[in-house]
Order: structure tokens, then C-alpha cells, then sequence
């Protein structure tokens, strides 16, 4: 599998997709196209969402197809060199590809060797389920399973600590519910500018933060880039 999982599309005061564009380079090196997938647009239109991810990549001389309005997205899918799957809404993207049929489509391509970069809910969907999204359930998909890329749960811009004022539960409490209730599973919290790259069955972190490690029995800690991750695997 060649998997790119992006904790965030957008640092703070920058350009869409301006941060992780130089890996997305790297590693689509020699795709022409991919298939997006833009479920996860609430608040502004497919066409919208393909049109900001082209403005971007056309950087990297690579052609969007998005899946939105065929008759047919699985099997555009199947055809693809490669997939791209958007940030937004996390249960709305899941809810429609388990409708259309893309969860199963995307893990075979996947399987087959397509390469697959996702971003935010792109990447919590490739989680065995999507229960450490941060999103609010505004629809209910089928089931929480997601397409089970990696055997462990991503927790996308994770942050240590609430904002000044904020008395809520953190990020951290929330994720030491879930290692709880689902104690034989690894939940990472992958900060803001990082990401993780799975290729020739070896996983990375690139950037500058460090990989929060979390599971029960053990009490939650750090991993930095260049460190081994292969237990997550």
C-alpha cells in the first residue's frame, strides 16, 4: 500500500494545501490524475471543493477528476491511478461513500497499489472506524466502520490543550475514552503540519511535532519523525 495521511489541509495564515504540497509531489511522482473524492463539503459545493484542489495541484501538473455527479463512482475508483480523499465533515463523507459503494472500491484499489492521499476526515476514514474524528454527527451514516486501511484510529489536528477560557473535556480525555472502551487499539493524535506516509510496508511521520501514542495500560506518550512505528502496524 502507499498511503499519505495529512493531519490538516491548511496552516494557519497560509494557502490551501500550500504545506503538505512538496510531499503530495513527492509522492505522486508520475500521476497524471486522480480521483477525488469531496464528500466531505457541507457548507460549500463538490464543484467548489474540486475547483480549490485543482487551483493546487495544477502546481504539480496533475488533472482532478472528481467522483461527484457520476453515474458510476466505484468504478471511477477502479480506474483511477490514484485517490484523494478531502477534510470536512467526517460523517457525511462516510455516510455517502458507504451509499455509493466506495468504501470496499477504494480498499481494493488501495490493496492493488494506487497511491492514496487523504487529509483530515481523508485520513480518519482510513481508520478502522471513524470514532476519534473531532466532527459533530450532522447525518448518520450506515455504521462507524471506515475502509480499515491501518489497524489503528488517527485523531486529525490534535491538540494538547483546550483554548484560554475553555473548561471542556481535551483532546486527550476524549482519546483516553475511546483506548477505554476499545483497549486492544492504538489511537494517535497527529498534529497540525504533520502527517503519516505508509510505503514499502513502512510507516513515517514527517514533520516538525511529535506523534502522541495512546492505548490502554500505558500512559499516553511521544513519538518524533525518524522514530521506529512499526508496533502501530
Amino acid at each position: 500500500m502507499k498511503l499519505l495521511l495529512i493531519s490538516n489541509s491548511t496552516n494557519a495564515g497560509e494557502p490551501y494545501l500550500k504545506y503538505p504540497l512538496p510531499e503530495i509531489r513527492r509522492f505522486l511522482d508520475g500521476v497524471r490524475s486522480v480521483a477525488f473524492v469531496p464528500y466531505a463539503a457541507v457548507t460549500f459545493s463538490y464543484d467548489e471543493y474540486r475547483r480549490r484542489v485543482q487551483e493546487r495541484f495544477d502546481e504539480l501538473g496533475i488533472r482532478v477528476d472528481s467522483v461527484h455527479g457520476l453515474a458510476d463512482p466505484a468504478a471511477a475508483i477502479h480506474e483511477a491511478e490514484a485517490v484523494c480523499v478531502g477534510g470536512g465533515n467526517t460523517f457525511a463523507l462516510l455516510k455517502a461513500m458507504q451509499r455509493l459503494g466506495l468504501v470496499g472500491a477504494i480498499r481494493d484499489r488501495v490493496a492493488q497499489g494506487i497511491p492514496y492521499v487523504g487529509w483530515s476526515a481523508g485520513s480518519n476514514v482510513t481508520c478502522p472506524t471513524i470514532c476519534t474524528t473531532n466532527d459533530m454527527p450532522i447525518v448518520e451514516p450506515e455504521s462507524f466502520e471506515a475502509v480499515g486501511l491501518v489497524p489503528f484510529q488517527i485523531n486529525p489536528h490534535y491538540l494538547d490543550a483546550n483554548p484560554q477560557g475553555h473548561a471542556g473535556e481535551t483532546r486527550e480525555q476524549r482519546l483516553l475514552e475511546y483506548i477505554e472502551a476499545n483497549p486492544g487499539r492504538y489511537a494517535v493524535g497527529l498534529r497540525e503540519g504533520c502527517m503519516l506516509r505508509y510505503t514499502d510496508g513502512g510507516l513515517q511521520l514527517i514533520g516538525d511535532r511529535p506523534l502522541r501514542i495512546f492505548r490502554k495500560g500505558i500512559a499516553p506518550y511521544e513519538v518524533n519523525a525518524g522514530d521506529d512505528l512499526s508496533f502501530l502496524l
